[in-house]
């Protein structure tokens, strides 16, 4: 090709290139464009998100602070209940003990010697049994610990004779107020006592030694004379006193100095344990009409008060638990028998489990077969293994 057509491409090719290079940068434009709309759309719709987002915090925010303030206005008024309630609980305790006037329980010094005489007369006899138990322990079976409640000493119990599943505890040694826990399942769930309903006493009691017994409270009165008082328990009034015809009493128990007499219950009725100068060295033992509180019969028994640590009875047998001064393993070492079926030398020597210190109550129940023990502040049941007197 000459030169001279060469020189007649070169316009055409320019044009052809300006062509193409206008397509692509509209190209290039368009492409652009199109990332504009989308970033622009994305920031719109971010921005829309955030404003959202703002606004739900802030809702949430508002939600939660009314939920504070309602939470803060509920536990001012359980709090504000809860004082009523306990003023309530005051309020009813203060009415249940503005009892009747109480019998009067001055001593008839006429009738005291004569129920002394009676007794007297009757000391030591052979006792003529009500029932047909003729059972005694064999052993120890179980030993359950429930919990710790209230002072090192203490009673608890349940009624001897009824079929009231209520538990009462009497915490210390000296005191004016009873417990009275509806079943075994709050008294062995809630630690504190409000779940308990508290009996105030006319008269304070001193020592371990009270008894429930067919609805009423025998326990032992605290100041003066050792007077028995017997309590109905349904409508919290004093029924009966009278005190213990026997002069110049020492504690009956050795190791246990702040009980003087020690009430029981076994399948043959009511009892009390005791003891005096006049043979200080060994415990006593009398049966009682639980009606009128009259000593029926009464016996000097060979079991000493030395090492004494409490007693019970089982089916007319008066049972001593021993241990030492430095709290050991409790056994019952000396057996009475009031209707002398069962010698001395024919009991069991029964251990309890070893534990925690030293019993101050121990209550036998004559429905259950079981006693219910306080030990070191420790609430204990023992289950026992029964045998017939004749097969010991």
């Amino acid at each position: 090709m000459g030169p001279w057509r060469c020189l007649l491409l070169l316009p055409l090719l320019s044009a052809g290139l300006r062509a193409q290079q206008q397509q692509f940068m509209e190209y290039v434009e368009r492409r652009l464009t199109l990332l504009e709309e989308r970033i622009s759309q994305w920031h719109d719709q971010s921005s829309r998100y955030s404003t959202e987002l703002r606004d739900f915090k802030n809702q949430v925010l508002g939600m939660l602070e009314a939920a504070e303030k309602e939470r803060e206005a509920m536990r001012l008024e359980a709090e504000s209940a809860a004082v009523r309630v306990d003023r309530l609980e005051r309020e009813v305790d203060y009415l249940e003990t503005q009892n009747p006037a109480p019998p009067c329980v001055e001593v008839d010094e006429t009738l005291m010697e004569k129920q002394v005489a009676t007794a007297k007369q009757r000391k030591n006899e052979k006792y003529t049994k009500q029932t047909d138990c003729s059972d005694t322990i064999a052993s120890i079976r179980a030993m359950k610990i429930l919990k710790r409640f209230g002072s090192t000493s203490g009673l608890w119990t349940k009624d001897a004779a009824g079929n009231s599943e209520k538990i009462y505890v009497f915490d210390g040694t000296a005191n004016d107020t009873v417990y009275v826990f509806p079943r075994m399942r709050e008294f062995t769930l809630f630690s504190a006592t409000r779940k308990a309903a508290r009996i105030k006493l006319p008269y304070p009691w001193v020592g371990t030694g009270h008894l429930v017994y067919d609805g009423h409270l025998y326990y032992i009165r605290q100041q003066g004379p050792f007077q028995v008082i017997k309590f109905n328990l349904a409508n919290k009034t004093v029924v009966d006193s009278s005190v213990f015809p026997a002069e110049e009493q020492i504690p009956v128990f050795g190791l246990f100095p702040f009980t003087y007499i020690e009430l029981v219950a076994d399948e043959e009725g009511l009892w009390a344990i005791y003891a005096t100068k006049e043979d200080e060295k060994n415990i006593c033992l009398a049966k009682l009409d639980p009606t009128s509180l009259d000593i029926e019969q009464m016996w000097d028994t060979p079991c000493p008060r030395e090492n004494a640590e409490g007693a019970f009875v089982v089916c007319g047998a008066l049972h001593v638990v021993y241990n030492t001064r430095l709290p050991s393993r409790s056994r019952v070492q000396c057996v009475f028998d009031v209707s002398g079926t069962l010698g001395p030398e024919d009991a069991s020597l029964i251990y309890f489990p070893k534990r925690y210190g030293s019993h101050s109550s121990m209550k036998y129940s004559p429905r259950e077969r079981q006693i219910y023990a306080w030990d070191d502040g420790y609430q204990i049941i023992y289950r026992m293994e029964m045998k017939k007197k004749l097969e010991v």
